[in-house]
Parts: C-alpha cells; sequence; structure tokens
C-alpha cells in the first residue's frame, strides 16, 4: 500500500533554453501542502535507449567515450537519443550499429526507466541485443568519439565492482537484464 501524494501545481512556466540535446528552464511550482511557491529545474531531453550487446562468443560490446560531466572517459553499453517518431528498438539496433559496427541476430527488450525524475522528463529504454556480429566499422555521429571494446560477459561483476563501469544508467541495464534472467526461471 502506498500513500497519496498530491500533484504540484505549476504557476509559471520558465524561460526556456534549448541547449540541442536538452531543454533547460525553470518553473514555479506550488506546494500542495503549504502553498508556498518554490523553483523547479526542468529539463526536457528526447528519450534514449541502451543496449547491452552481446556476441555468438558471449562477449560484451562495450564503447569507451569521454564525458563532459566528470572530464573522463568511461565503460559503457551502446546507446543514444531515439530520434522523434522513431520506434525504441529500432533506436536500439540503429545505435548499436552505429556507435561499434556490431549487429544483433535477436532484440529483447528489459525495461524502461527514468533518468532523474526529479528534474528530467525523458526515459530510458533497455534492450538487450544477442548474437552480435561485426558487420563495419561503425559510423559515430558527428561530435562522437568512441572505442569499442570486448569483454567476457563473466567480467561483468568485477567491471562494476571495481569501478570500471560507474554510468548509472549503464549499471542500471545490467540491473534489468539479471532481474529479467531471474524473473524466467
Amino acid at each position: 500500500m502506498h500513500s497519496k501524494v498530491k500533484p504540484w501545481p505549476r504557476l509559471r512556466r520558465g524561460l526556456e533554453h534549448d541547449f540541442t540535446v536538452v531543454k533547460v528552464r525553470e518553473d514555479v511550482v506550488a506546494d500542495p501542502r503549504t502553498n508556498l511557491e518554490h523553483g523547479r529545474v526542468r529539463l526536457e531531453c528526447a528519450d534514449w535507449v541502451n543496449v547491452i550487446a552481446v556476441t555468438t562468443k558471449d562477449e560484451l560490446v562495450m564503447v569507451r567515450q569521454f564525458r563532459f560531466g566528470i572530464d573522463a572517459a568511461t565503460l559503457e553499453v551502446p546507446g543514444g537519443v531515439i530520434d522523434p517518431g522513431e520506434d525504441p528498438a529500432t533506436a536500439a539496433a540503429r545505435e548499436l550499429e552505429e556507435e561499434t559496427g556490431y549487429r544483433a541476430a535477436r532484440l529483447e527488450p528489459l525495461g524502461v526507466v527514468h533518468p532523474n525524475p526529479a528534474f528530467q522528463s525523458n526515459r530510458c529504454h533497455t534492450y538487450l541485443a544477442l548474437d552480435c556480429e561485426r558487420v563495419s566499422d561503425g559510423d559515430p555521429d558527428d561530435g562522437e568519439d568512441i572505442a569499442v571494446e570486448l569483454h567476457p560477459r563473466a567480467d561483468l561483476p568485477r567491471l562494476i565492482l571495481e569501478g570500471h563501469i560507474t554510468h548509472s544508467l549503464v549499471v542500471v541495464a545490467f540491473f534489468l537484464e539479471r532481474l529479467r534472467a531471474e524473473a524466467k526461471r
């Protein structure tokens, strides 16, 4: 059983700043309990997709790329923005091939999460791509500099626990995969 939480009515919509990949604004909302006004930042982003890609040799197809928020490279699963009107599964297959040059024989949905519902509006769809084979050198978007790495699937717990994989949405993707596998037992 869960408690009922009242919505916070928006009193004023703030000025929007468009930074291409994200629109930022600060709205003024009313606390439903006290009616006091509060500013709340909101980030409008397109939905994203993450792809856990597994080769026919049971290797994870991972990408390493520089992330400006932490000024460092991170080890992640392939993924990216879902284009307007694009089906998330289509985006997953497209992003996998663009970023890594790999194509999956099978693609299974694992789940959808809200990256940070405190101030973001978007969702992240996660897919499991099985029996992946390399079909090209990939074709990353402008502004992407990606190194493709193969890691034995059995190394995943170590990669996370030793801090080699720190991107929270990537950790969540692998958690969703594990939950799905356990639910099938």
